[in-house]
């Protein structure tokens, strides 16, 4: 199971649709601005990652700073899952989930 931040209910939405014919898990998680506040520096504009708390959440934020407020944007957090510590090897989760939901949105 990933999880998946975006400030867009109908992109959202559309993930989970296609996750759901792939069948593989996702959740959605908040992007709670509080964490912003680690994410500050004193010498530059930002930093790249916040504290230690909320890593998953201090990169949507960061992404957030990149995208212009008129696109749908998401991140999924797939880190954990990608890889199967037992065996070693990569899982390939999520490719899935992002081809279904590229075919669904290809002309």
């Amino acid at each position: 199971m990933a999880g998946v931040f975006t400030p867009s209910d109908d992109l959202s939405n559309e993930i989970f649709a296609a996750s759901k014919l792939s069948g593989e898990k996702f959740w959605r998680m908040p992007l709670e601005e509080s964490y912003w506040e680690s994410m500050k520096s004193g010498v530059a504009d930002m930093v790249n990652t916040g504290g230690r708390q909320g890593g998953a959440i201090t990169a949507a934020l960061f992404l957030k700073q990149f995208v212009d407020e008129k696109v749908q944007w998401l991140h999924i957090d797939m880190a954990g899952p990608v890889w199967n510590d037992k065996n070693k090897n990569a899982t390939g989760f999520g490719v899935s989930t992002l081809v279904e939901w590229v075919l669904k949105n290809s002309a």
